[in-house]
């Protein structure tokens, strides 16, 4: 799960076209420590975003993704 979670992480930094409030932060965060550090802070704040989904019975919303 792991290492799917840091794919996806990998895929909305660097080919994913939407915009969204993850992306821009992993992007953000990109600059200031690196490719693979924010590769991992966004796949850890995805797991969580996905959970609070599967809690709440709710769909991913692009605006407000980098607030969970």
């Amino acid at each position: 799960m792991r290492g799917l979670l840091f794919e996806a992480a990998t895929v909305i930094l660097t080919r994913s076209s939407a915009e969204s409030g993850l992306r821009t932060w992993g992007l953000k965060l990109r600059e200031w420590v690196g490719f693979k550090r924010a590769a991992v802070a966004v796949a850890r704040k995805l797991a969580v975003i996905m959970h609070e989904m599967l809690k709440a019975g709710t769909f991913f919303d692009r605006a407000v993704g980098a607030a969970a």
